[in-house]
């Protein structure tokens, strides 16, 4: 639980506490009005760390085989919601075994005896809803095998946490805390006898939320990710609506309509989300199934997606961070990315950003929101969006980031420009990227230019001799090799394909190490990135690269062979800047 800082939060706070003891003396005791079915993906490899004690939590890892969840929860604050939320227990029913189903019931049953009464933690809307949703979901599992005591205790729990979000849902922040905590409240109004009175209070707010919070189907925090976990949830009302036979509010249907298109817009050739701003690429299968679930098959139209252009080409796809980043509340979780991009040739991703490093520790996490850690131009030691220390907000973010994709022949192509270095610097980094047709050459010319006699002055004053270092950095993925030859650099994929980086000798070319920080890892894994390397000395400074498939690699490949990361070395934020 975070901790409250303001009075406002120290009320909300005590008023959780106040409500939660409130529904622990409800002793209703309901059942289910239909055998619930799991509606939520796990990831078998996870489930087996579980079941042999092995925790790994937003970069807390845990060794203890006789360990209840509970206790790392009780221990660690910073994953306390994390686990409290129960989305492990998708984890475990995807192993689906005696032994998880075993560890399951334990982990199940424990809450209940330390945290059923209301007295401790676990107890915010947000969290509820999402436990709401995984215990009705894998009811039938977790009560294999039950005696009927044990059963009511299981079932009286589900009523109370029921009781307690109807109550406490409009203590939730908007945006996905609030989903949360309205999506579980539905879900369990309308799977639990005599709880469907509170199901109109929240499908009105879910509609009102809907309207509110969900612009074109974008959100204000720009995060991919948090956009799938959205759309899941808004498809677990509808379903949950539709199966008690009752009306779907058109600002739900609306928003689902809505957020579909733009997901599809961010999805990779290898059907994997784009990962920007907090966002991993998604569990594999999830997006998939949240697009079956939806049913809307509209595609995306032209132009930018909350914020993010796309290019393709033949296998090729390229999403751009094309808009300016969050702000205020929203940007919490927000990365300096603007301008960066990645790049993938069918299944394969070649160029990507580092990922969040939010479930690495603070440091990983700060160290990934920089500027540095995306695959785009920054300024030695300046990141074009500056992370405050308070309150892990952005600020002094791009004000103006101009967007236009101009019709030519042979290809497509996208000019952009972001002014986060104009104040500091006199600097606009201006970007042209153009794919061709058939996606085996992507060009790109680089800018930091002045624009007026005052972005002169302001150069001037702060390049001295030596001019202003930047660095265009091109991240690779871990199963990318690279090799040096002159000028250029050849990047082999799994696949068999080799791309050739090539660049016009106005920077030099180096590889130094990086990491790519992925969900469900022990650690960082180590990789490299593409590093051109300059100096600005004057008020235009232009960089022109290509990558381009070598001219024996065929235009289609089958592609079989599996990716296999290693966590083979351990690293630090201060191992790659």
């Amino acid at each position: 639980m975070a901790k409250a800082t303001t009075w406002r939060d120290r009320r909300t706070t005590f008023m959780n506490r106040v409500h939660a003891r409130r529904a622990a003396f409800s002793d209703t005791v309901p059942s289910f009005v239909t055998p619930p079915e799991p509606r939520t993906i796990g990831a078998v490899g996870r489930g087996r760390q579980l079941i042999t004690g092995n925790f790994l939590f937003s970069g807390l890892f845990v060794e203890g085989p006789n360990l209840s969840i509970w206790d790392i929860a009780r221990d660690n604050p910073n994953v306390m919601d994390e686990i409290h939320g129960c989305a492990w227990m998708d984890d475990l029913v995807a192993v689906g075994d005696e032994k998880a189903r075993t560890r399951a019931q334990k982990w199940v049953y424990d809450w209940i005896d330390r945290y059923g009464d209301g007295r401790n933690a676990g107890w915010t809307p947000d969290v509820v809803g999402r436990r709401l949703t995984r215990w009705i979901n894998h009811g039938l599992f977790i009560l294999r095998g039950q005696d009927q005591p044990a059963t009511d205790q299981f079932m009286r729990s589900l009523g109370q946490q029921t009781l307690f979000v109807s109550r406490r849902w409009v203590a939730a922040p908007h945006g996905l805390p609030r989903f949360e905590a309205l999506a579980g409240l539905i879900y369990a109004g309308l799977m639990l006898k005599g709880m469907d009175r509170y199901v109109d209070n929240a499908v009105k707010a879910l509609s009102a939320e809907c309207s509110s919070e969900i612009a074109g189907g974008a959100i204000a925090t720009r995060n991919p990710e948090e956009l799938l976990e959205i759309l899941t949830l808004l498809n677990l009302s509808v379903q949950t609506l539709s199966a008690a036979q009752r009306r779907v509010p058109r600002g739900i249907s609306d928003a689902v309509e809505r957020i579909v298109p733009t997901l599809r817009a961010l999805r990779h050739s290898d059907g994997s989300l784009t990962r920007f701003h907090g966002g991993g690429s998604g569990l594999e299968g999830w997006l998939d199934q949240a697009f079956a679930d939806a049913g809307v098959k509209t595609p995306p139209d032209a132009g930018l997606h909350m914020g993010f252009a796309k290019l393709t080409g033949g296998r090729t796809s390229l999403i751009v961070d094309a808009a300016p980043p969050p702000t205020g509340s929203a940007s919490s979780k927000g990365h300096a990315s603007t301008l960066g991009f990645e790049l993938n040739s069918g299944r394969r991703p070649i160029i990507v950003n580092s990922g969040s490093g939010a479930r690495f520790g603070t440091e990983w996490r700060r160290a990934s929101r920089a500027t540095a850690s995306h695959s785009t131009l920054g300024l030695d030691g300046v990141s074009s969006s500056q992370l405050n220390t308070e309150d892990e907000q952005l600020s002094n973010t791009p004000t103006i980031v101009r967007y236009n994709a101009p019709t030519i022949e042979g290809g497509r192509r996208i000019e952009l420009s972001q002014n986060g270095y104009q104040a500091s610097h006199g600097l606009t980094h201006a970007r042209i990227l153009q794919l061709s047709v058939d996606g085996r050459q992507l060009t790109c010319e680089d800018l930091l230019t002045t624009l007026d006699e005052q972005d002169n002055a302001q150069f001037d004053a702060t390049r001295g001799v030596e001019g202003i270092a930047y660095k265009i950095r091109f991240h690779l993925h871990p199963d990318v090799a690279a090799t040096v030859d002159r000028q250029n650099v050849y990047l082999a994929l799994k696949s068999g394909e080799t791309w050739v980086f090539s660049h016009d000798g106005a920077a030099e070319l180096s590889i130094i190490p990086s990491v790519y920080l992925q969900n469900g890892r022990l650690r960082p894994l180590g990789t490299h990135q593409v590093v051109l390397s300059g100096r600005a000395m004057s008020y235009a400074t232009r960089v022109r690269w290509s990558l381009a498939k070598a001219q024996d690699t065929p235009t289609a490949l089958r592609d079989l062979v599996q990716t296999d990361l290693v966590d083979d070395v351990e690293y630090t934020p201060g191992d790659f800047e």
